[in-house]
Parts: structure tokens; sequence; C-alpha cells
């Protein structure tokens, strides 16, 4: 593979409102709804919808789908001092759940392991009293924070390929909301990773959108069990396995935008199969490689995280956000 540092076009990205509320001085909103939002209620993990009112307070009408907004959980912790804040993704369109923008929702998993060496539980401060919350109950929020991993400023002039897994779904579900109410033209691909059937967030919604309009395709890719159409096991870059597929022709095309949410590792693997199947000029679109002459490394099969930033780096047409 040669050597490329080219550096593409960067998409115009909207204005975003950025730290309108500090941590420091939060303001209240209000839990209008929480609903467990996995395609089944015998599912393994445990993912909750939770909707907050935020009208009245500078969140209202100046978050889009993308950013992000703090919690802050009541109490102390053990060391007596305040918890720390925690950033959750907004899940809704700019226009909020409400369709005024003053509501806004956000993808919750509930955080519940066991300390390897005491062998005693372990609950996830933030995430268990996020979805404790019931209807009714206030909760001090911050923010928005973010303004990289957005739509564009206009979404026709570009196609779009999300990769998530888990509660990564929660920007991608705002965007392709925002992108329906855009009336939206082009082509807009999800592919959505889980363990298992079951822990799929949003399945039916996603489903429901992927029926109604004709721009925006809808796979899985379940790691740990057949896929729906009797395939074996598949992680998310699995769906990119040749030139032909429907994510790799959007992001052979002039038009692409690579969009990847979720836990970290799984972009490392999406990238490694970008360079195996598509030609180096759709590759370069996305991917500027940083290698010597005959570098054993060059090899997208040896690639790891490490070299990310160093021997690979990533074009502007690449919104990456892990955890």
């Amino acid at each position: 593979m040669s050597t490329s540092s080219a550096v593409l076009g960067t998409p115009e990205l909207p204005p975003a409102q950025m730290h309108l509320v500090s941590p420091i001085k939060p303001v209240q909103g209000r839990v209008i709804e929480s609903r467990r939002c996995t395609a089944s209620t015998k599912a393994a993990s445990f993912i909750r919808h939770v909707t907050i009112d935020v009208s009245h307070t500078p969140l209202a009408g100046n978050f889009l789908a993308g950013q992000s907004f703090g919690v802050l959980t009541p109490g102390l912790d053990s060391k007596g001092q305040p918890h720390k804040l925690r950033l959750y993704s907004i899940a809704s369109p700019r226009q909020g759940e409400d369709g005024s923008g003053n509501v806004l929702a956000t993808t919750v998993k509930r955080t519940i392991d066991e300390h390897h060496e005491t062998h005693s539980l372990f609950l996830g401060i933030c995430s268990n009293y996020l979805c404790d919350l019931r209807e009714g109950e206030p909760v001090n929020v911050s923010g928005p924070n973010g303004k990289r991993f957005l739509l564009p400023s206009d979404p026709h002039s570009h196609e779009y390929v999300f990769f998530a897994t888990g509660t990564g779904i929660a920007p991608f579900r705002g965007m392709l909301m925002e992108l329906a109410a855009a009336d939206y033209k082009g082509r807009a691909l999800l592919v959505l990773g889980s363990a298992y059937a079951t822990d799929i967030p949003y399945h039916a919604q996603l489903q429901a959108l992927a029926a109604q309009y004709s721009w925006f395709t809808y796979q899985t890719a379940i790691s740990r069990e057949r896929q729906a159409d009797g395939q074996g096991p598949l992680y998310v870059q699995d769906r990119l396995h040749n030139e032909a597929s429907p994510a790799a022709e959007i992001l052979a095309s002039s038009r692409g935008l690579l969009y990847v949410c979720g836990i970290a590792g799984m972009e490392i693997s999406i990238f490694q199969k970008l360079a195996l199947i598509l030609s180096e000029a759709a590759r370069s679109q996305y991917l500027a490689l940083e290698f010597e002459a005959n570098d054993p490394l060059s090899n997208p099969l040896s690639w790891d995280r490490r070299m990310l930033n160093k021997q690979i780096k990533l074009t502007r047409r690449v919104f990456l956000e892990v955890y």
C-alpha cells in the first residue's frame, strides 16, 4: 500500500452552541419518560430511553443531534466529594422529542458489574441514577457539549454510513430524525451492532424508519448468535464484506461520510476493512496513511489502535466517538 498524506475537503459543519450551562451552576430538567428501549424485555442488557424536559433553561432549542449534555448525580462519592459530571449523548434531533427543542432524550445502559479482585458488586453511579429516575423527578444537567460529531450544515450534499454499537446508537437516532425532517433524498446506511438480537436498542423504530424512507437502509450485526437472515455471528465491520456492499458503495462515492460511535476498539476493525476493500482513491477520502516503503505495518491486518493519529490518520470525512 503506498504512502498517502492527502487531506481532503472538510464538510462544513453548523455552528454549535457550547457550554451554555456550566457544571458548576447546572440547571434543573425534569424527567417526562423512562422506558426500556431494547428489542425485548428479556434482553441481557438494561438500556433505557430517558426523556428530559429542559424548557425554560438555556439548553432549550440550543442542542443538535450528535452533541452531549452533562448529568450531575446528587450526593457524595466515597471520598466525600461531589460526584463527577457524566456526559451522555443526545438521542434527539435538534427539534427535540417535542418538535420545539424543549425536550431531549438520551440512551442509558445500566452499569452492573463485579469487582475482579473482591467479587463485590459494582454499580455505575450515574447510569443507575438516571435509569432509576421516575416521571416528574428533577435532574441537574449542563451543556451542551461537542461541535464536531454533527451532521453537515447542508445534509443534502452528502451521503452517510453510520456504524454504532450498543448505546452508540444515540446520536444516530437523532441524526436520522433530522434527515427525515429535512426531507433528505440521498443515501444513509446504519449498521447497528449488538451481542444478542434481544439487546438491539430502538429496533422497532429503526425498522419503521427504513420502511418509511427509501433513502435509509438499516442493518444489524449480532456478534454472539446467528443473524435473522441465517448468516453466522457478525461484527459491524463484517457488513463491509466487499466493494459492492451498501456501506462500501456509499463510501466509495465523492459524497460519502463515515460516522463511528460505540465501544473503543470497533473503529480500528472498520478502518482495516475499509483499507482492504476500497480502492486507494476511495480509501484516501477517509484514511491518510503514513508508512515507509515496504513497512510490514502497512498491511491492514497488522493494524492496532496505537497506530491511530500516527501511521493511520483520519481525514475530516471521518467522525469518531468511542468510549
